[in-house]
């Protein structure tokens, strides 16, 4: 397959320059895809200028869409980022349905893909290899291996993952840096890496210690003013604006995002329906919080606004 080597640029220049957008997929009340409404939401999302924009992977539910809503999704997010920033697409199950969504995602204009942890089964290192090896022999577009859950590479198997042609990253969601440390020092030059913790901004701090500073920010999809702001903070060494948002925002959001299994986009949705965003509810298995939850959520993201000077 023949690659765009600018891909792994543009992703460079973008983590340096923002928070990578991971957008939310509309819903109709009913569990129908809403393309208006997603188009309106990753307008909005582009607005406030990300380093690169992830549609249909985790907090955009990947795991609930069919392969014409994700045609639908992925082709929303090129047209609006009109090659501004480069748009990550996921994919995901095992590698003979991730190449259908792989296909897909190129037929739609896709830069690159990440690659979510496969379905269900544990698997050894080999396997994880492999994996990624028949995906990327059957794409043109870049891929970004998505380590979580099931899936963590060692030092040796990395090696080998960071040499299949048409790998060009890994994002890492287990929070293990004494691994993750010993990956990026076995790592080629130019390979990318990602913070892919739950709201990770948590430990944006710790990630950046191991060679790690860029990160995904769910935030950014419901409140970009509060993840803008940590991001501009981090950045500059504002330790002041970093702590005081981590305790009085992050801290207590993690703590409501840890209520219940899938909060970690149930509430994303919540806040961004709360702010007037036409994102819709989830698709089970999630569910949406509880009356007594989204109270809770309302009272923090207008205490989180406030402390960044946004309104609700």
């Amino acid at each position: 397959m023949t690659l765009d080597p600018d891909t792994a640029r543009r992703l460079r220049d973008g983590m340096a320059r923002g928070v990578l957008s991971f957008p939310l997929t509309s819903f109709h009340d009913g569990g129908t895809l809403d393309p208006d409404g997603f188009r309106a939401h990753v307008a909005a999302q582009i607005a406030t200028g990300p380093g690169a924009l992830f549609p249909a992977c985790g907090t955009g539910e990947f795991f609930s869409l069919d392969e014409d809503e994700y045609r639908q999704v992925v082709t929303i997010a090129v047209e609006e980022a009109g090659g501004r920033l480069p748009v990550v697409a996921g994919t995901g199950y095992g590698w003979a349905q991730a190449v259908r969504f792989a296909r897909i995602a190129e037929e739609a204009g896709a830069d690159a893909l990440l690659v979510l942890p496969h379905y269900l089964v544990a698997a050894p290192q080999d396997g994880l290899v492999a994996q990624l090896e028949q995906i990327a022999a059957r794409t043109r577009l870049p891929l970004i291996a998505y380590q979580r859950g099931q899936v963590a590479f060692g030092v040796d198997a990395f090696r080998r993952v960071a040499d299949i042609p048409g790998v060009i990253g890994l994002k890492d969601g287990h929070s293990d840096l004494d691994r993750l440390q010993r990956l990026t020092l076995a790592a080629p030059e130019g390979f990318l890496f990602f913070n892919g913790a739950s709201t990770a901004e948590i430990q944006a701090r710790a990630y950046a210690t191991v060679g790690v500073p860029a990160y995904s920010s769910a935030v950014h999809a419901f409140a970009p003013e509060i993840a803008n702001t940590f991001f501009t903070a981090l950045r500059d060494g504002d330790d002041g604006t970093v702590e005081k948002l981590l305790r009085d925002f992050y801290v207590p959001l993690v703590e409501l995002r840890d209520r219940v299994p899938g909060y970690a986009v149930s509430l994303v949705k919540a806040a961004a329906r709360l702010r007037g965003r036409p994102v819709g509810p989830v698709r089970a298995p999630l569910t949406d919080p509880s009356a007594a939850d989204l109270a809770d959520l309302e009272r923090l993201l207008a205490s989180g606004l406030d402390l960044v000077g946004a309104d609700l």
